[in-house]
């Protein structure tokens, strides 16, 4: 829910959601209502080879610049607490003293691939692994690092590559997240589910939450290196005096717990039960939601690992690309000025974009494909293909790629999906809300303030740590816009040109490796 105007005197949490594109921040009532917000952005830099970097030191002024307006915004408050969550699977190397030791290697960083396919495979492979590793990757922790090289544990392998100086300074690679959690608190931690990226814990059982000293050993992490490991849904510690000037708070808050970006939308969606999932687009997309087991299924690279919620597993996978393709087209190809413009494109096309097509793959794909290497585009344009159909063919290949994924997501769970809650700025879009219920044949959520879920999500999981709310009230303080149901009279055209792009993927996958192994 998002309210505007003052809660003055109200009872609020500051909530930070530190994506790609800058942080949201954002000022939340017990209740749920975001009273006020602001955005930051911050500079992305890709790096020939697959590098993606950022610098921490602009997430925290960005931060710090949101906080002052939105709590300007919301008027007198009383500040209970504080929460963060942000964009997960990356690494920040930090000294003694707190201090970053170069730009973080953010989640869209390939350049492990090298070093984490030498520790992942052996003498004889299957699917990349040694069999021997791989078992006892999936045992312990439900999954394995991706051979793409964009996890933590292959960020740290490369930062010992080719930094070897940073690397001696660094006591501590973290999670975005947790470096977050030490800007405010000036302690180091990790918790069971920030750390799960780095595949190197034991989460079988989902109560203690340890580091694997095996697989410590065969990745290589020294875990002297490595964050001490706390609980989801507790206090990590309490605002600094300088944090606190930084950002314009009261000194002694407590902090909770933070999250990766997937974790927090689970809640920001509202459908925190069981088997109850959600999509995401933003700058990259996913399908997820909580389970009550762990497993993984290495042929598609979904699994579940620790979630946010005490006790829960999470679904775990992801799109490289989503609204980044928007972007794309609008800052790259000049096709269109503005998302609403691209928006009214879609409206004058029918359905299926006169059968052309659009690959969303442009920094590789995580799931249900791992591959680093290919790569997005147009097929089957002609002379008479126009802006407005290559338009509405962005919208429709990403909603290919969510239904490819989808199918893993559903055999991983071992049952359909009926109903999917739709967040993150894409679902701003009641265009593509429809486009996802006509290809995905399932029934749409279009959450109002989709682009607020993650900061909404890191509120509730604060209120939830400081015991202000229980998980059953979740879902009643998360609003649904509008329902979309599939249409189905597109349904025979988009089963036909779903068909035909994962045919385009398994077709051209080798030429894209050649052209692009670096």
């Amino acid at each position: 829910m998002t309210g505007a105007g003052p809660a003055t005197g109200a009872a609020c949490v500051l909530a930070v959601d530190l994506g790609t594109g800058g942080p949201k921040v954002a000022v939340v009532t017990e209740t749920g209502r975001i009273v006020a917000h602001a955005t930051e952005p911050v500079a992305l830099h890709l790096l020939d080879g697959g590098g993606a970097e950022q610098d921490p030191e602009e997430w925290w002024s960005a931060i710090c610049r949101a906080a002052h307006r939105a709590l300007a915004d919301a008027g007198p408050v009383d500040l209970i607490g504080v929460g963060c969550t942000a964009q997960w699977s990356g690494t920040v190397p930090v000294d003694a003293a707190g201090e970053a030791l170069m730009r973080a290697i953010i989640w869209m960083d390939s350049r492990g691939n090298t070093a984490i396919r030498k520790v992942a495979g052996g003498t004889v492979n299957v699917l990349g692994y040694d069999p021997r590793k791989l078992m006892r990757w999936v045992r312990s922790t439900g999954g394995a690092p991706g051979l793409s090289g964009k996890d933590p544990v292959a960020h740290i392998l490369f930062i010992k590559d080719a930094f070897p100086d940073i690397y001696a300074r660094t006591t501590t690679f973290l999670e975005p997240v947790d470096y977050l959690n030490l800007r405010l608190t000036g302690k180091v931690s990790a918790s069971y589910d920030s750390i799960a990226a780095h595949w190197v814990t034991d989460n079988r059982n989902i109560d203690r939450v340890t580091y694997d000293t095996k697989l410590l050993e065969w990745t290589g992490l020294d875990r002297n290196r490595l964050p001490d490991l706390v609980p989801p849904g507790s206090i990590v510690g309490e605002v600094t005096d300088r944090a606190a000037a930084d950002l314009g708070i009261p000194p002694g808050l407590p902090v909770a717990t933070g999250s990766g970006d997937v974790h927090s939308a689970v809640f920001g969606s509202g459908a925190v039960g069981d088997f109850e999932s959600h999509l995401y687009i933003g700058t990259s997309s996913w399908i997820s939601g909580h389970v009550p087991f762990k497993k993984t299924a290495p042929t598609s690279n979904v699994a579940s690992i620790p979630a946010a919620l005490a006790g829960s597993y999470l679904i775990a996978d992801e799109h490289e690309t989503a609204g980044a393709c928007l972007t794309f087209v609008r800052d790259n190809l000049g096709l269109a000025p503005s998302f609403e413009a691209m928006n009214e494109m879609v409206d004058r096309v029918a359905p299926g974009s006169g059968r052309v097509l659009f690959t969303p793959w442009l920094n590789g794909e995580r799931s249900p494909v791992d591959d680093h290497t290919v790569r997005g585009g147009f097929q089957n344009l002609s002379l008479s293909t126009t802006r407005d159909q290559m338009v509405r063919a962005v919208f429709e290949g990403v909603a290919y790629n969510s239904k490819w994924l989808l199918d893993a997501v559903e055999e991983f769970a071992g049952r359909r999906l009926d109903s999917l809650a739709f967040v993150g700025g894409g679902a701003n879009s009641d265009q593509w809300s429809q486009i996802h219920a006509d290809v995905l044949g399932r029934e749409i959520r279009q959450v109002a303030d989709p682009v607020l879920a993650n900061v909404r999500g890191a509120a509730l999981l604060t209120l939830l740590a400081l015991g202000r709310i229980t998980l059953g009230d979740v879902p009643g303080m998360v609003e649904v816009k509008r329902t979309y149901q599939p249409d189905p009279a597109t349904a025979a055209e988009y089963e036909l040109l779903f068909g035909e792009f994962v045919t385009l993927y398994k077709q051209t996958k080798g030429i894209f490796k050649r052209l692009n192994r670096f």
